[in-house]
């Protein structure tokens, strides 16, 4: 298989239709190599749009939809990231490229393990694998300035939002199948958020999170 032209249609075929023109996410895509994240036996697989399967009933994400997060996020240079469901790596890999620092969170222990070495294998050093229960997470464990959801949540996480800068950004797929919304919070103010829905999507739940809104009067 020649995986750099599989690459190449990947990108033009299923990410850039997808609205993802940002050169600089394009070219995340290029510069990692995502059959390095994926599991031997589906590494032929490693281009095609689907969810490839990962230990423990996990998956990665459709690379049109990684690509979409990791536009609406505008990652700076500058820029400390939280990643929310490390999978295979991949995500937080080309999360690695576009920022300063990341942080990535995974709950299962088989995956942390396989991302880590994916990660180190691949030279990202600036990329950081967690083995925590994301939805414990509060502020006393760091700010950032994006956080990026690698999976869908019922409702956008409070305890995430208390961990966005001033000015931060955090992307996830928000809501119940068969209609889900990618959604972006931005953070104004010590108070204040700003949220939009620019665009329809579906993805796998995050596990601990809420299946079910907080009741409200």
């Amino acid at each position: 298989m020649n995986f750099d032209e599989a690459r190449y249609l990947m990108i033009e075929q299923q990410i850039r239709p997808w609205n993802v023109e940002a050169p600089s996410v394009r070219q995340a895509f290029v510069t990692v190599k995502r059959e390095d994240f994926v599991p031997f036996a589906f590494r032929e697989l490693a281009f095609a749009e689907i969810e490839i399967p990962l230990a423990q009933g996990q998956c990665m994400l459709m690379p049109y939809l990684e690509g979409r997060l990791l536009q609406e996020a505008v990652i700076q240079s500058s820029d400390t990231v939280l990643e929310i469901g490390t999978g295979s790596g991949f995500t937080a890999a080309l999360l690695g490229t576009l920022a300063r620092e990341v942080v990535s969170v995974e709950m299962v222990p088989e995956l942390a393990t396989a991302a880590k070495n994916n990660l180190r294998t691949n030279g990202f050093v600036n990329v950081e694998v967690r083995e925590q229960d994301a939805s414990t997470l509060t502020e006393k464990d760091g700010t950032y300035d994006a956080i990026v959801l690698s999976g869908s949540v019922a409702e956008v996480p409070k305890n995430l939002l208390s961990m966005l800068k001033i000015g931060g950004r955090l992307v996830a797929v928000v809501g119940y199948k068969p209609i889900m919304r990618g959604t972006l919070v931005q953070r104004i103010s010590a108070t204040e958020f700003k949220t939009t829905e620019p665009w329809d999507a579906v993805a796998p739940r995050l596990s601990r999170f809420p299946d079910k809104p907080a009741f409200q009067l």
